[in-house]
């Protein structure tokens, strides 16, 4: 999708039986089209974070779908992630249940901080995925991630709440995650799309 250029069209609403998109205000939808990231902070726990972030992709939903799905390919999308692996999975008629092992690696107040965690990963077709903690380095840990068509792209919505096990003032997780997270999806969209994606002026 190297230089694609994006024009601020409307995006569409749910289809029948669809999870009902996100709400965004013309003015939002604006911004997103011209490739900001929209940051959305959450009450958590007094030791943790909670971090919303939307930005859109000009890339059909139906084909971002198997890139985000490829859990191996995390480790490219997020660069904090060492490593991502699928341990099992099954199919039901809801979609597919699987189970992920991801070991990641940042720097927090200058010190080198390893985590490793084991999630359930839940997926409704080409609309959400949810990771909630199995077990890990945190004492609670959960994600959802929501695709949402608009017009030949993809809104990405990402939501992440954690507390981890490290006794830190959840203020400064949430500063923490509120700088981390649109940088990974911008990193995730680089990926994805290409270096350069040119987008509505």
């Amino acid at each position: 999708m190297t230089g694609s250029h994006l024009t601020p069209t409307a995006c569409p609403s749910a289809t029948p039986g669809s999870l009902p998109p996100k709400q965004i205000t013309p003015k939002q939808m604006i911004a997103l089209l011209a490739g900001e990231t929209l940051v959305d902070i959450n009450a958590h726990t007094p030791w943790g974070g909670a971090v919303t972030a939307s930005i859109y992709l000009p890339m059909v939903r139906s084909h971002l779908w198997s890139q985000l799905t490829h859990y191996s390919r995390w480790v490219r999308y997020f660069p904090d992630i060492v490593k991502s692996e699928i341990l099992d999975q099954t199919s039901a008629r809801s979609g597919q249940r699987r189970r992920l092992y991801q070991a990641a690696r940042k720097a927090f107040l200058v010190f080198p901080v390893e985590v490793e965690i084991f999630l359930t990963v839940s997926e409704r077709f080409e609309e959400r995925i949810r990771f909630s903690l199995a077990q890990g380095s945190f004492k609670d840990f959960s994600a959802d991630l929501q695709l949402q068509d608009c017009g030949d792209g993809t809104i990405l919505t990402y939501s992440v709440a954690a507390t981890p096990l490290l006794p830190v003032p959840g203020l400064l997780i949430q500063e923490t995650m509120r700088m981390d997270l649109p940088a990974n999806m911008r990193h995730m969209r680089q990926v994805l799309c290409g270096p350069v994606v040119q987008f509505a002026k």
